[in-house]
């Protein structure tokens, strides 16, 4: 099934008195990868949580998420047909590869034998054959990040969220993992939302930038304003 738009529509998030992300209204077409730019505190995660559906009720946020023709802003995040990458690879200590990238695949891939299958050819792919059996501890941080990337596409995502993966790798393998995780992206034409607060990043996604910026008198710590919420401003390019 070829990925639709994932479509933003007034999305905003609050956290108490204060507006991380003022009505934010954006389209992000298969193939595309649009980057949200912004220092730390920006609310750039709770943009993508939010989207996926595991924003932390602590929050208030609102706004319509739409991915092709179906609205999923209602729906359970099991049930959005999303994938996300994180900076930690979130692989389960207590299963071996080939069981870290079974628990990606959906349930239309029925029998231990098919499954397998699946995940044996992705390995073979990926350059990693005879690593299913592998504890996730003996592997290069590389690899781990590999097996995280093709643990998210088994889930055949609809489109793709990258929350900063790339940020903990060292810059030889920030550099070929970033080039992997892009091309798979393109080349699946999933909608791609990246959010980094890395220039490079942006360069290499070639795609729109959202850039969220903090005003110097709204950390986060601090108490609300007297005069009410203090919208976060967003600027774009092209």
């Amino acid at each position: 099934m070829r990925a639709g738009s994932l479509s933003l529509e007034g999305v905003f998030i609050r956290l108490r008195e204060r507006v991380l992300i003022p009505p934010l209204t954006c389209c992000v077409p298969p193939g595309q990868v649009t980057t949200v730019m912004g220092p730390s505190g920006s609310g750039k995660s709770s943009l993508l949580a939010f989207i996926c559906g595991t924003l932390d009720p602590v929050f208030a946020a609102g706004g319509r998420v739409r991915l092709g023709d179906v609205e999923i802003g209602g729906l359970p995040g099991v049930r959005r047909r999303i994938g996300i990458l994180f900076q930690d690879d979130l692989l389960f200590p207590h299963m071996t590869v080939a069981e870290n990238l079974a628990f990606g695949l959906p349930a239309t891939v029925a029998g231990q034998r098919a499954r397998r299958t699946r995940v044996d050819a992705v390995l073979v792919e990926a350059g990693l054959a005879g690593f299913g059996e592998r504890d996730p501890a003996t592997l290069s941080g590389g690899q781990r990040a590999r097996v995280a990337l093709l643990r998210t596409l088994l889930s055949e995502p609809q489109a793709l969220l990258l929350d900063e993966p790339f940020g903990r790798l060292d810059l030889r393998l920030r550099d070929r993992f970033r080039r992997a995780v892009l091309e798979h992206a393109r080349g699946r034409q999933l909608p791609t939302l990246l959010v980094t607060h890395d220039p490079e990043d942006a360069a290499a996604a070639g795609g729109p930038i959202i850039e969220i910026a903090i005003p110097e008198d709204a950390g986060l710590d601090s108490q609300p304003a007297a005069a009410g919420p203090i919208a976060m401003p967003l600027r774009r390019r092209p």
